[in-house]
């Protein structure tokens, strides 16, 4: 018997930790494999001088201020700090003679980020210091040291220290940053690698990864992998370098081995996932880019088979801007196929809560940055890491270029298993793309053994389609692939026992699947994400803001075209435009958006929406200011000039500042806010005159709204169409439709109901609503009632309570005399802790679905919680409004800027705010003002005009003071007009991308029907063509005369269920715009 004998197979587990322990770097490291990874190692004087400027305060100077400052010497142990401060590290370096011939490197290693920059400003690459898989702190200083007869080699580099980790300032992942946080200066050496050495470190790793499954698994390749990697530890013996070439040689004939034809194929692309912002600002994620994308642009140097993708026009952008010589070098490497610019987006958005148009926008700005810069559009549309996926993309991708869809995110579901992997994702309009899911389940692959054999084994659809996609490299905060990694790559490109593996562009995996796969399945319908519920609501005042740019960027541009239409002395102000929607974009992220970022992040987001908001105004104004050329200061107005930019005509009671009751038929002054009621009876797209001295002859036109007390302390709110009973705690007990002699609240139930909920997520705090809060709820109580306003044209009740601990709410109820719909304005002041306030409302309408707004469209969800797939949405995203309806009549709830909605049989609910502590400690805090409101209906959801009301709800009548005497608004009547497709919205009007005497309107069918709508225009027009959302001709149109003369002229449109379509007018005579 051979006393010498390997017995793996009888302690696989044994040999298995001797493995790790060979290659760890532990208290071994001094005998083990670690041990022979360096030739040589030197530090200090004189071989490593260090000097080092701290920048004041939390600026971020460039290389040019930088160089400029005094530095003072500095070693090893030396904390950089505080959290966010910028440091810079000037090293001079000597290279040995030891070292001659060799390939040296500088270990720099500050245990947090860092930039090397060349000596003449360069930037070079990345630095990330610390500990864990994401350690990157070598740098080639030479890759051949000067011989002993030659100079010696000094070399001045600049290293810019940032304050943070990958991952922020945080104690843990996502908790909020430390203020003060230091990294400590950990190491600054020289080396030289011994390659064989690394070389044989990553074949372990390798086949270490192959044999981890062992004894759990019958493979002959796991035991074999053991084996050798058990072989080839007894082979080495440190100090002798043939020991290493030995034990390579017994892991290359383990190697050679090659999977068959048959053998799963995975297309992998380097990636490093940066979050635009997250745990870090915007600022800092601009550094993170140069960072991560210098390191990468290397690599491809030292790895030709190396390709690299990255999304996100928006960083491109930035790098373009404060990197100009990075830009140039990426575009260097786009041209050869490495570097692979992806998307097709502007920034990788939340789908969730933006707009249609504000998607539209993404795609538009996106596809036409890169088709400038890198001379293509972006056939797959990226997004790995969002919170769900509308189901309207589908057709919006197709109307942007691209034809494929990535994502790995709903493999976080945590209630139901996403079944497939590669399949065709249908919209709401029923067009289809290609869509495919990583089975690896990641987008920051780490390259190992385990991570290829999902690939081939949580593959869904392997009966379908034999590939998948893999990603790798680290991400969120950037990095990306490493030089390990790559190796590792090499290694497995075609090794018997794991799938075959190519470098590939995302591309080519695709149109291989086109070609190849047999009849791939199909999913309906939005990707709904069973996580991160609580991202449709919190960080309140962002989502606000959101809403608020959208249509106020869709006022500017409407107004903007016809007053350029109506003077063509007035310039459309496309480029403003441009970049108050890639502002908008940018805070589309989705990590900015959802809420889910730190603090400093909502300071910034913050700040962006301000400007846009006011630049925005102030265009609008510009804008108004050539329609309405004899405004006037309101007391001395006579009349009002009305701006509706809905393509509905509407008959509101307006609030106007600074009119007196006695000016001119003034019917009746708010009391909430002293300011005057108008009625007003608008025109679609148009700015209308309304004549203050017939004021008393319109309200007489209405029935007047009117308050009746009753003697239990209720008030009843009733006008023509409803009456709202609010009993004296301010619940709404009864809403009676009074022409149809209906009662809309059940019998003993209440609506109007404000919930306290316990809200304490298992682990991501901003990111998670859990099923278990709905388990432990309390109503608000307590709460008296004031009636505020009493007609004619209003009439209004305050309702005031406590909340929680700490926080209080005051609610003004008010119904006016125009509208069957019943509103509720909110002022919240909210300091609770893992609190959830919702209100909820109970209806005598029963439905197995309601029907919720989503982007162009709707989408139904169940009422009920039959199945697994039913109960993971108990808490879902809508936008305008959600609707709950029978045969016959129906209930829909609005809101003016949130998201986050639940229906359970016949009680809705709408999440209004959240207090979660992570990653922003005051999440939420302070003060809230918000709106929502219920509108009942005849018939159900798709007989209604509840779209028309929620935009109106969200749109209000703008208004200028005007001379009557001195204005003639009659040519600004229905400047657009939409006949005969009551189904069919007019959502925008712009100018055309390359043209801005060109027009582009933009239309969707929004109930789920065909339709054949006619649009007309007074517009100058030559001829008219419908476009994809790129503006590009797709069909010509025929141009007729209106039916009305006043109209203009028309073009007949038809519309499939929940079609986009996009219009483009071209001037009939430039001379004449």
């Amino acid at each position: 018997m051979d006393r010498h004998m390997s017995y793996v197979q009888k302690h696989p587990k044994v040999t298995k930790d001797r493995l790790a322990h060979f290659m760890s770097d532990n208290l071994l490291k001094d005998a083990n494999l670690r041990a022979a990874l360096y030739d040589g190692r030197v530090s200090g004087s004189p071989h490593i001088k260090l000097e080092v400027w701290a920048a004041s305060g939390l600026e971020r100077p460039t290389f040019a201020e930088a160089v400029k400052q005094e530095y003072k010497p500095v070693d090893i142990g030396h904390m950089f700090g505080p959290s966010w401060a910028s440091h810079w590290v000037r090293a001079t370096l000597q290279i040995p003679e030891e070292f001659a011939g060799k390939e040296v490197r500088l270990i720099f290693n500050p245990s947090c980020e860092a930039m090397v920059w060349s000596e003449a400003g360069e930037p070079l690459q990345g630095i990330t210091g610390g500990e864990g898989r994401e350690l990157h702190v070598d740098y080639i200083v030479t890759k051949c040291a000067p011989q002993a007869s030659e100079p010696p080699l000094q070399v001045v580099l600049y290293l810019e220290v940032a304050s943070n980790g990958t991952f922020g300032n945080g104690d843990f992942v996502i908790g909020p940053p430390k203020p003060d946080r230091e990294f400590r200066l950990a190491s600054a050496d020289l080396v030289v690698y011994n390659h064989s050495a690394w070389a044989m470190f990553y074949d372990l790793q390798i086949l270490e990864g192959m044999a981890a499954p062992l004894p759990d698994t019958s493979s002959v390749r796991a035991w074999q992998a053991l084996a050798t990697a058990n072989a080839m530890v007894n082979a080495f013996e440190l100090g002798d370098p043939d020991s290493i070439a030995e034990a390579r040689a017994i892991g290359a004939q383990f190697f050679a081995a090659k999977g068959g034809e048959a053998n799963h194929q995975v297309y992998a692309i380097g990636n490093c996932h940066i979050d635009t912002a997250w745990l870090w600002p915007y600022d800092e994620t601009k550094r993170k880019i140069a960072r991560s994308w210098s390191t990468q642009m290397d690599y491809m140097d030292r790895y030709p088979e190396y390709k690299f993708a990255a999304s996100q026009a928006q960083q491109f952008e930035w790098l373009r801007v404060l990197y100009p010589s990075l830009f140039e070098r990426l575009k260097e490497k786009a041209k050869c196929g490495q570097f692979l610019p992806i998307g097709a987006t502007w920034s990788e958005f939340d789908a969730n809560l933006p707009s249609g148009e504000s998607l539209v926008r993404q795609f538009l700005l996106g596809q036409r940055f890169f088709e400038k810069h890198f001379g293509e559009r972006s056939k797959v549309f990226w997004l790995p890491d969002t919170f769900g996926y509308s189901s309207q993309l589908p057709q919006i991708v197709k109307l942007a270029g691209a034809k494929y869809f990535f994502t790995q995110k709903l493999s976080w579901n945590n209630v139901n298993k996403f079944p497939h992997t590669t399949f065709r994702w249908i919209g709401l309009d029923g067009s289809h793309i290609l869509t495919h899911m990583s089975p690896a389940e990641t987008y920051v692959g780490q390259v190992t053994a385990s991570e290829l054999v999902d690939s081939l084994k949580k593959h869904k659809d392997i009966a379908y389609s034999n590939e998948s996609l893999y990603l790798y490299g680290n991400g969120d905060g950037g990095g990306g692939p490493l030089e390990a990694m790559l190796e590792r790559m090499r290694r497995v490109e075609d090794v018997d026992g794991l799938p075959r593996v190519k470098n590939a562009h995302p591309n080519e995996f695709y149109e291989h699947v086109e070609k190849t796969a047999k009849e791939l399945v199909a999913w309906k319908g939005e990707l709904y994400f069973e996580l991160h519920r609580g991202t449709y609501t919190s960080q309140a005042l962002t989502k606000k803001y959101n809403r608020q740019c959208e249509f106020l960027l869709r006022d500017v541009e409407m107004l903007s075209v016809i007053a350029q239409t109506v003077d063509s002395r007035f310039a459309y102000p496309a480029d403003e435009l441009t970049r108050m929607w890639q502002q908008v974009c940018l805070n589309q992220f989705h990590d900015v958006i959802p809420g889910s970022s730190i603090e400093i992040v909502y300071k910034d987001s913050t700040a962006i929406y301000e400007e846009v908001v006011a630049s925005a105004v102030a265009l609008k104004q510009q804008a108004l200011s050539v329609l309405v050329a004899s405004s006037t200061d309101a007391p001395q107005a006579t009349g009002l000039a009305v701006v509706n930019t809905s393509s509905w005509a509407r008959t509101e009671v307006i609030a106007v500042p600074g009119l007196a009751q006695q000016a001119g038929g003034v019917q009746q002054m708010s009391k909430r806010n002293d300011v005057a009621l108008v009625l007003a009876t608008v025109p679609g797209c148009s700015v209308h005159a309304v004549d203050l001295s017939a004021q008393a002859a319109a309200v007489e036109q209405v029935a007047p709204v009117r308050v009746i007390r009753e003697e239990d302390g209720s008030v009843v709110l009733q006008n023509a169409f409803v009456a709202a009973r609010i009993s004296a705690d301010g619940r709404l007990t009864s809403l009676l439709d009074l022409q149809q002699q209906r009662e809309l609240v059940p019998s003993g139930a209440q609506s109007n109901v404000l919930e306290l909920y316990d809200d304490l997520p298992i682990y991501w705090d901003a990111w998670d609503i859990e099923i278990y809060s709905q388990e432990k709820v309390r109503p608000v109580e307590g709460a008296s009632i004031t009636v505020v306003d009493e007609g004619p044209l209003v009439a209004s009740v305050a309702v005031e309570a406590k909340v929680g601990k700490a926080s209080s709410i005051r609610q003004w109820i008010s119904l006016s005399a125009s509208s069957a719909r019943l509103d509720f304005d909110c002022d919240v002041d909210w300091h609770e802790n893992r609190k959830c306030l919702k209100v909820a409302f109970t209806w005598d309408i029963y439905s197995d679905q309601a029907t919720y707004e989503t982007q162009f469209g709707v989408v139904q969800r169940p009422t009920h919680r039959n199945t697994s797939w039913d109960m993971a949405k108990f808490e879902v995203c809508a936008h305008k409004f959600a609707d709950l309806s029978e045969y016959g009549y129906g209930v829909a709830l609005l809101n003016d800027c949130k998201y986050g909605y639940a229906t359970l049989a016949n009680t809705m609910t709408l999440t209004l705010l959240r207090s979660p502590k992570a990653p922003d400690a005051n999440c939420d805090m302070g003060q809230h003002s918000f709106r929502y409101a219920v509108y009942p209906h005849t018939g159900m959801f798709n007989e209604s005009d509840v779209v028309r009301e929620a935009y109106h709800f969200n749109v209000a009548l703008s208004h200028l003071p005007v001379d009557l005497g001195a204005t003639n608004l009659a040519a600004l009547s229905s400047f657009f007009a939409l006949d005969n497709a009551p189904n069919v919205v007019l959502d925008s009007v712009k100018a055309a991308e390359d043209d801005s005497r060109d027009v582009v309107v933009r239309l969707y069918e929004t109930y789920g029907g065909h339709a054949r709508a006619i649009l007309s225009t007074l517009l100058n027009v030559g001829a008219a063509y419908t476009t994809n959302i790129l503006e590009e001709k797709e069909a010509d149109l025929e141009l007729k005369q209106a039916v009305a003369p006043s109209q203009g002229q028309s073009v007949a449109l038809n519309f499939r269920p929940f079609q986009i379509v996009t219009v483009r007018f071209s001037a009939a005579n430039p001379s004449k715009n």
